[in-house]
């Protein structure tokens, strides 16, 4: 007798995060999967269960986040991307529907990320003001934070730039990326790697701001990345969630 395995299916979504308590599902708080499933559900008629790639924090947003879930569907994936956009709220869109096989999974089979923050040094638009941190200008020296972002490039223990982490997690991480970009009046700070620990990048980006204010300097981080017990005594900045997008997953 054979087993029966249902079809997979791999989802890309976009959404604002500002309204909601981030991507999981917690007790009392709205989150992204909470809406997803139960939207993705009412197709079903029975409830489905979702897998994301990333969790991200409350108020973070995101470009491509990718989730799956296991379901029986007699129609094509255009279909099923028409049938789930059309329960969502405007808020979070499904960008594509594709069928894979059963070994695919959103979170372990993935190989690293791309998150990008967004901020400027002069006031934001009404239009934009959601989605990036507005930094002073005066006294800040763009130059200062962005010759330090090399410094954490490469395999190392983050657990200086992290909020709580949990006693099973490695915090040994691979960023194979960072760097400063500019698009128009908006500066990116674009971050690729294996993986992240809990406001690993809020952390990174903090700390490189505070640089730019002359408030700590490359030793900083780099007796930070050493672990110094002293070092991590100190507190460092953790940008606002508003200017964090996850933009890629590959796999």
């Amino acid at each position: 007798m054979g087993f029966y395995i249902k079809m997979r299916w791999k989802c890309i979504c976009s959404y604002d995060g500002t309204g909601f308590c981030g991507w999981q599902s917690q007790a009392n708080r709205l989150a992204i999967q909470d809406i997803l499933e139960e939207r993705i559900s009412s197709i079903f008629k029975c409830f489905i269960r979702i897998h994301g790639s990333s969790r991200t924090d409350a108020g973070v947003h995101a470009r491509g986040q990718v989730f799956h879930f296991d379901a029986d569907w007699k129609y094509d994936a255009e279909c099923l991307l028409r049938a789930i956009n059309s329960r969502l709220n405007p808020e979070i869109r499904i960008l594509s529907v594709e069928q894979v096989n059963d070994r695919f999974h959103a979170r372990f089979s993935n190989k690293g990320k791309r998150y990008c923050y967004y901020f400027q040094l002069c006031s934001p638009s009404p239009f934009d003001c959601r989605y990036v941190w507005n930094i002073p200008a005066r006294n800040f020296n763009i130059e200062c934070m962005q010759n330090v972002l090399p410094l954490f490039v490469g395999k190392h223990d983050f657990r200086g730039f992290a909020g709580k982490i949990l006693p099973e997690e490695n915090a040994l991480k691979h960023l194979f990326s960072v760097q400063l970009l500019k698009k128009g009046p908006t500066f990116v700070l674009e971050v690729i790697g294996s993986g992240y620990l809990y406001r690993m990048v809020r952390m990174i980006m903090g700390a490189a701001v505070m640089c730019g204010y002359g408030k700590i300097d490359a030793t900083f981080i780099k007796h930070r990345l050493q672990l110094e017990e002293q070092n991590l005594k100190l507190p460092i900045v953790t940008a606002p969630a508003r200017g964090l997008f996850l933009e890629e997953v590959f796999y």
